[in-house]
């Protein structure tokens, strides 16, 4: 049994659930709380419950900073947030040999990498990682109308940033001779054929499980087609070259697919060289067998694909990778697709690739989300086969553990107005650089002279409306004008008077750019002049990532809360 008054236990209880729940706390939690810690009072459940609930009503009323300030000198341990790691890990990976394990990663080089790709990429790091081996970025740029030339440097910061480790890489548009030659030698076995049908009539064949005329063609004439083919002597939607599956196919996508293409469109690394353009089934099957995948990870969105290249590696006699796919995710409020990016970079709309209103992996970096928490996200969301919404507000929460404890705390006001006080020489006050890092020390605060401070519009409506505030750490005032020193006892914290950000005379000009572009001007206290951090928390507002800090300007890119 507790050798302190049960009175004084529960307000412990009720003061750190308050504190832990941004002020507001929750009785049937404490009563929880009691009731774990002590079972000699379960008995008493009756009688304890109102006790609780009337303490926790009182606490509720104090306010966060009077909250903190008790319970800081009641039991300063219980400030500090107990943290239960669980562990989460993918799944094993079937048929693996230790140290042998080849992966690749497959992005089209439209532009930079987004939150969506992060989690291939990530999946497959992790894989090769846990188990040793090499992992392959292999740049699928065969659509030479959707690539962005910067897009390839791009993709490899992107992946170096997300800690992903590259061994090697391969861009596709250097292997078209490659390309070349197992189509012909498809065409030899008869396994692939070149259809100069109608596009539509051809496809219409297929539906009806119907050989279009150029299916069964002799080889010999399907070879002089296709050399025809490679040699441009075709326009345009007028050939293209085909593999052979079965037309019975219960599942018509897997019913003869495309394999080469015209496309007159020159290609920016290869220019006009080559008009003859694989499609993706074929050099993605060609590639995963001779740069020697023995895994494949991708979303079950390429389930029909996956079955379309398993008939090139049974043409040859290819072991087949095994092969994994995870449900698809729905990323909500972002702007993805790199075509309408650009499109909006060019037109001035989007300052850049980073521009914070996109979901990129450099607008993350920009915001000051951690690879780190992207990573944990993927590995905790794992590779199942249901499709899931994507939560941003987890990724935050998991980008605040990292960042929460290296962040100091500092003062901003938004749309500042100026108030001078009076009643008093010198006011004097200081609050912690973080809560729970003492050793970091204090942020000394001296009004004098005029005695000027700025507050935010919102709080001085608050002020002229509620004739009496506090400002935070410093003093608590009246509202006149000038603004009257009325003393410094936090209790009136208690009666529902507002405690506030507040700056002086000394304080930095700041621009802090929201997630929706728009800019929030205000002020930050000095103190921030001395932080080498760039991760801080603007104290009730949230964390904010520091692109420059100089007396002049402060400017800083908005978190999250």
């Amino acid at each position: 049994m507790s050798e302190e008054p049960i009175e004084v236990t529960i307000r412990k209880y009720a003061l750190q659930n308050a504190i832990f729940f941004k002020g507001t706390g929750n009785p049937k939690a404490v009563i929880g709380k009691i009731l774990g810690g002590f079972p000699e009072y379960r008995s008493k459940t009756a009688e304890l419950t109102p006790m609780i609930n009337s303490i926790m009503a009182e606490v509720n009323a104090m306010g966060f900073e009077a909250q903190t300030n008790e319970l800081q000198k009641m039991d300063s341990s219980l400030l500090v947030r107990e943290k239960k790691e669980r562990i989460y890990e993918l799944p094993a990976l079937d048929n693996v040999v230790e140290g042998k394990v080849v992966m690749r990663i497959a992005p089209g080089p439209s532009g930079p990498l987004h939150i969506g790709h992060t989690r291939v990429s990530i999946l497959n790091d992790e894989y090769i990682k846990r188990y040793g081996g090499k992992l392959i970025v292999r740049y699928e740029d065969t659509n030479p109308e959707k690539i962005e030339p910067d897009a390839y440097e791009m993709i490899s910061e992107d992946l170096e940033w997300l800690g992903v480790n590259i061994n090697e890489t391969i861009i596709q548009s250097e292997r078209f001779e490659i390309y070349y030659d197992y189509t012909k030698k498809l065409i030899e076995m008869g396994k692939a054929y070149v259809c100069t049908c109608n596009a539509d009539h051809w496809r219409e064949l297929k539906e009806q499980k119907i050989a279009c005329p150029c299916h069964d063609l002799p080889i010999e004439t399907q070879l002089e087609r296709y050399e025809k083919l490679l040699a441009g002597e075709y326009d345009e939607g007028e050939a293209v070259a085909v593999i052979k599956t079965d037309l019975a196919h219960p599942n018509p996508a897997v019913r003869d697919f495309v394999a080469l293409r015209i496309v007159h469109h020159p290609h920016p690394r290869t220019g006009t060289k080559y008009i003859a353009y694989p499609m993706m089934n074929l050099s993605v099957a060609i590639d995963d067998h001779l740069l020697g995948m023995t895994h494949v990870i991708r979303g079950k969105d390429h389930l029909n694909n996956t079955l379309r290249q398993e008939y090139i590696f049974d043409y040859f006699g290819w072991k087949k990778p095994e092969y994994y796919h995870y449900g698809l995710v729905n990323i909500p409020d972002t702007v993805l697709k790199t075509s309408l990016i650009k499109q909006s970079i060019k037109a001035g709309e989007y300052t850049g690739w980073d521009d914070v209103r996109t979901g990129t992996v450099r607008a993350m970096e920009r915001r000051g989300i951690k690879p780190e928490a992207i990573r944990r996200y993927w590995i905790e969301s794992g590779m199942k086969s249901v499709d899931i919404q994507f939560s941003w507000d987890n990724l935050y929460g998991m980008n605040r553990d990292i960042i929460d404890a290296t962040s100091n705390r500092y003062f901003f006001v938004p749309d500042p107005v100026r108030y001078d006080i009076e009643g008093i020489d010198v006011l004097k006050g200081q609050a912690p650089l973080h809560p729970d890092h003492p050793e970091r020390g204090n942020r000394e605060y001296i009004v004098d002279g005029s005695k000027t401070i700025f507050i935010s519009a919102d709080d001085s409506k608050t002020f002229v409306e509620t004739k009496k505030i506090r400002l935070k750490d410093l003093c608590n005032l009246d509202y006149s004008t000038p603004a009257k020193y009325s003393g410094n006892d936090v209790s009136i914290l208690k009666h529902g008077v507002k405690a506030i950000q507040w700056v002086g005379r000394n304080s930095v000009k700041t621009e802090l750019l929201m997630p929706d572009g728009t800019i929030l001007n205000g002020l930050t206290e000095n103190a921030i002049l001395k932080e080498h951090n760039n991760s801080v928390q603007f104290e009730r507002l949230g964390f904010v990532k520091i692109e420059e800090n100089t007396p002049e300007n402060i400017r800083a890119v908005f978190t999250h809360r």
